[in-house]
Formats: structure tokens, C-alpha cells, sequence
């Protein structure tokens, strides 16, 4: 990855910048409130750190046993890990009523050609459609069921929101993979998430085998913070979203974590959770079967966690992507 050093930032004004983003829209300008202190996590940077990477200052798992459905063993694994995947939390009924919401979705022709709905880098096959607890009531109950805000609360120790929402679909033979990267790593400099107080929670809605790209994470990756190189484009996400190229791990640091924690790949039929931390490296391959991913997937993001100006970036992405507490959105107003 090539990068600009004279137009990027150095590592200490990356410390100090304290930027508000202008905007008409007055929920913007609370949306973009200025941040004090320094940043703990300074990343898209001109130059590398003298480390590979920075220690993580937050607790992983906040909450116990007593406060939600997950087991202590399973708290454990999650805080050793990173993500803990359960089988069959979803079955019967109910996945086919979220497998035939899917597929309307995928074929709702006033979705084509929109800001929230991601195709394939190279075709038309759509690979993400994005804020999806505003475009479906029945993903909305979803995002909203306690199954899953029960145990990202327990995690999270606290009160949560969804500050992004969508459904993933990876078709055979056409899906794509996804570089190695820490989401809270772009929440943090593009979004404005402070700390890692977030959780995402992912519905496998198709069965995920190895041969069709599931998602690879490196446990153990979750405690540290990867700065990565690259001043943050103008709209990144309309490159981002289809093929990430700021905001990845720079391959030394992959190669020792990798060395040190291994890749897994969670893999079950459909209606499984996987539920991972917002900072644990992950990515994907292309899909070579003929048999479609997808998967429905929730942010859960503390409640005093809420997004301030981004870290990294010189304004924030689309409300599409990054929502507010309590807010609505709507496909008809822009973001």
C-alpha cells in the first residue's frame, strides 16, 4: 500500500486534532461534537509507530455471568478470545422467515443503485445492504430481540444502541473476500467511537463451510490496537465498503500476531451467533462454491460510548452507516 507521507499526518497531530464537522443538519453538529483529551488509539497515520502495535486500555468483557444469558464458561471464551460462536440459536420457523426476508430484500429493485446498497467490486450482485433494522421490521425485532441485546449488554457491561445494521451476502462463485482489518479501527477514525465499548453480533442465515469464504478472525488480536498507514480519503466508504485499502493492518504486525494466535474460521448451519469484539482482526475469502453466505449483523455500541468528531478522518461517514441513539433513518432522506 503506497502512502502520500507529505499529505498524511504525524503520529502527534493525530494527539492533537480536535476537529468539528460543519454541517446544516443540527443532529449532525451533535453527531460531530468535539472530543477532549488525546486519542489512545491514533491510527491512518504518515509514518509507522515504533511498535507494532499499541496496548488496548478497555476491559473486554464488562459484565457477569448473573447478567446475561451467557455462561461464565462462555465469558470466558469470549474474553480470551475475542468472539464466541453458539450454534442454533435461530431455527425452525423463524430462520425461514428471516432466509425469505433476505431474499426480498436482495430482489427489492428500489434498493439497486442506492448509497447503503454495496455490490460486488467487479458486477451488480449486491454484497451488503446497509442499515437494515430501518428497511425491515423483521430484521428491526431482530436487532431489538434480547437474544441479542441481552448478550451484548452482558458483555458490554451496559446499556446499548445499534450503530450499524446490515445484512452480508457473499454469492457462489461470485461473493468476494475481505482484507484483514479491526472494525473499531474505522469506527474510531472515520465514525468518532471513542473507546472499545462495541460488540458485533452476526446471524449466520445460510450454513457457513469452508469453502465458502466465512469469516476468519485471529483470536487474541482483540487486546491490542493496530495504527495503520494512510491519510483517510474523501469518501472513503464508497471504495471501502466494496475492497478495503486504508485502514488495514500493515503485514508485519499480521504475520507476528498470526504466528502467535493462529486464524479461526467459525463455521455451523444456519442460525448460529457469532458474537466478536469491535477491535479482533478479521477478514474473509472469496466464496468458490456455489453456495451463497449470508449473514444479518448488528453493532452494539454502549450507550456513553456514543460517537463524537472522528479520529482519522475529516468528517463523518453517512448516517446510513453510523446511526445515533434513538434516531430514525430513512432510505428516502439523504444521510
Amino acid at each position: 500500500m503506497s502512502v502520500q507521507t507529505s499529505s498524511c499526518r504525524t503520529l502527534e497531530q493525530t494527539r492533537l486534532r480536535h476537529a468539528v464537522v460543519d454541517s446544516p443538519d443540527p443532529q449532525s453538529r451533535v453527531r460531530s461534537a468535539p472530543r477532549p483529551g488525546k486519542d489512545p488509539y491514533p491510527t491512518r497515520l504518515a509514518e509507522p509507530v515504533d511498535m507494532p502495535w499499541l496496548a488496548r486500555h478497555e476491559a473486554v468483557v464488562k459484565g457477569r455471568a448473573e447478567d446475561g444469558p451467557l455462561s461464565q464458561a462462555q465469558l470466558d471464551e469470549f474474553e480470551r478470545k475475542g468472539f464466541l460462536f453458539e450454534p442454533g440459536v435461530v431455527t425452525g420457523d423463524e430462520l425461514a422467515e428471516l432466509r425469505r426476508e433476505l431474499t426480498a430484500l436482495l430482489e427489492h429493485d428500489d434498493f439497486r443503485g442506492r448509497a447503503f446498497s454495496i455490490t460486488e467490486p467487479q458486477g451488480n450482485e449486491i454484497r451488503s445492504l446497509f442499515a437494515v433494522h430501518f428497511l425491515s421490521r423483521l430484521f428491526s425485532r431482530l436487532a431489538n430481540d434480547d437474544r441479542l441485546v441481552g448478550r451484548a449488554r452482558q458483555i458490554l457491561g451496559g446499556e446499548a444502541y445499534v450503530h450499524q445494521s446490515r445484512i452480508n451476502y457473499k454469492p457462489g462463485f461470485e461473493g468476494k473476500g475481505f482484507s484483514w482489518h479491526s472494525d473499531f479501527e474505522t469506527w474510531h477514525a472515520e465514525d468518532g467511537m471513542p473507546a472499545m465499548h462495541a460488540v458485533s453480533a452476526s446471524l449466520v442465515l445460510t450454513d457457513n463451510h469452508a469453502f465458502n469464504g466465512p469469516l476468519m478472525l485471529v483470536p487474541g488480536s482483540h487486546r491490542v490496537f493496530v495504527p495503520c498507514l494512510g491519510e483517510t480519503p474523501e469518501e472513503n466508504h464508497r471504495q471501502s465498503l466494496k475492497r478495503q485499502e486504508i485502514g488495514v493492518p500493515g503485514r508485519d504486525a499480521l504475520r507476528e500476531l498470526i504466528d502467535r494466535h493462529g486464524i479461526e474460521a467459525p463455521t455451523g448451519a444456519a442460525g448460529g451467533l457469532l458474537l466478536f469484539d469491535c477491535n479482533v482482526l478479521h477478514g474473509s475469502n472469496a466464496n468458490m462454491s456455489p453456495d451463497p453466505r449470508s449473514n444479518a449483523f448488528f453493532v452494539y455500541n454502549r450507550l456513553d460510548n456514543r460517537c463524537v468528531a472522528p479520529f482519522g478522518a475529516s468528517r463523518r461517514r453517512p448516517r446510513f452507516l453510523a446511526h445515533e441513539p434513538g434516531e430514525a433513518w430513512s432510505p428516502d432522506v439523504p444521510s
